[in-house]
């Protein structure tokens, strides 16, 4: 995978967490560290919780209604500056930070959403 750079990456690569469609409010911008480019923890980057922009809002309102519609209950988006780069399905992560940083409980509502989507099939 390529991806061209975008300068505002210094800035972080913030991950917003979509559960059943909808946005966490918040999202970790994860910002690179050390003349780093890439700004994911594994990498060394640092992760500052930040509520999300307008934009990012509306990044994350035009993707989750699709991502809803497909069955998909829990996902990460990546953001750099304006774009989304990344629409991650398998492993979205950030959800401890997030938690610990703004008093969230995103797991719990996660299973929220999967015990209406389960009692919804009785």
């Amino acid at each position: 995978m390529a991806q061209k750079y975008l300068p505002e990456i210094v800035d972080g690569d913030k991950r917003i967490l979509l559960v059943d469609g909808e946005p966490v409010p918040y999202g970790l911008s994860r910002i690179p560290t050390g003349g780093e480019v890439r700004g994911n923890l594994a990498a060394g980057g640092v992760g500052v919780g930040r509520a999300l922009t307008e934009r990012e809002l509306w990044i994350a309102r035009q993707v989750g209604p699709t991502l809803k519609e497909q069955g998909i209950l829990f996902a990460g988006l990546d953001v750099i500056g304006d774009y989304l780069t990344e629409v991650n399905v398998t492993s979205p992560t950030c959800i401890r930070e997030l938690d610990e940083q703004f008093g969230l409980d995103i797991g719990m509502q996660l299973m929220d959403v999967v015990e209406a989507k389960l009692a919804a099939r009785k």
